[in-house]
């Protein structure tokens, strides 16, 4: 169910707050037919509330550009693979760790809440047409319709998907270091042969840490950035599981006013194994659930 409302959401702490709502219901006003499951009903309930805060969301001003919170979904490198077991798929069209990553999430960002709603349950979740249906409120024509627009808003993710796999994994890691590398040593050049022609670095510090607030682009733009970004006191590093692929998390030994002490660092490859996208989350309430160094 956590995982559900997260992939509604986005955000750890809606998650948190849709289930507990939706438990809360669920002892306070139950279903009638206490015999049937309970799955469709507390998928029906979670679901809405998601919808409800993804509109509050949109009605809302935030400082900078809004990007997902990052999850923990195994465990330090090394020491395991750390994937959940996935449920049976059917005819989804987006496997259990697909549905978590974090270019999924950022894709979905353009959907309507209805959108969200529908392309979740009936391509990661293998809901039927009835189904989602019954669990939205909705006929099985307006499904049908809103998952058509749905896919065809996601025809760009589709087209440059790269779904977590062990050789991805690897890949990712590798272009972690080597960037990591680079920006310790300053060096442009490196970090730009690293970079896909459009290659874009996205910043969330929530209004909370210096932060740029608009997007990043092109690979001479974003080199130079980066190591604009250097501190004289190097973070202490340590790579994680985030969201299905590897990342980086940093903690500085020291705290300057306006300047994060946290971070995590996401890059998501290209098919041709370039970095396309830099995403560095400094906003607090997004590390909240990553654990200290």
């Amino acid at each position: 169910m956590w995982a559900h409302c997260y992939r509604m959401t986005g955000s750890a702490a809606d998650a948190d707050d849709a289930v507990q709502e939706t438990f809360a219901r669920a002892l306070e006003r139950p279903p009638r037919d206490l015999e049937r499951p309970w799955w469709p009903w507390l998928v029906h309930v979670a679901t809405n509330l998601c919808r409800d805060v993804l509109r509050r969301r949109r009605r809302r001003s935030y400082v900078g550009v809004w990007l997902p919170t990052p999850v923990d979904t195994g465990a330090r490198l090394g020491e395991g693979p750390g994937e959940p077991a996935e449920p049976a798929a059917g005819e989804r069209r987006y496997e259990w760790l697909e549905s978590l990553s974090y270019a999924f999430l950022i894709a979905l960002e353009q959907l309507t809440p209805a959108q969200r709603a529908v392309l979740l349950l009936r391509d990661a979740l293998d809901y039927s047409t009835a189904d989602v249906a019954g669990a939205l409120d909705m006929s099985e024509a307006n499904v049908r319709t809103t998952l058509h627009r749905a896919r065809r808003a996601m025809a760009d993710y589709d087209d440059s998907r790269c779904p977590p796999s062990p050789a991805l994994r690897e890949q990712t890691r590798t272009l972690l270091e080597r960037f990591l590398g680079g920006v310790a040593a300053g060096d442009v050049g490196a970090i730009e042969a690293l970079l896909a022609e459009g290659v874009t670095a996205v910043n969330d510090g929530g209004g909370h840490y210096a932060a740029a607030r608009v997007p990043v682009r092109g690979r001479r733009r974003v080199a130079r950035f980066q190591v604009r970004l250097r501190r004289p006191e190097p973070p202490r590093l340590a790579l994680c599981e985030l969201n299905g692929l590897p990342a980086v998390v940093g903690q500085f030994a020291s705290h300057r006013p306006h300047l994060a002490p946290r971070f995590a660092l996401i890059l998501l490859p290209d098919p041709r194994g370039c970095i396309a996208a830099l995403h560095t989350i400094v906003s607090p309430e997004k590390l909240a659930a990553i654990a200290q160094l």
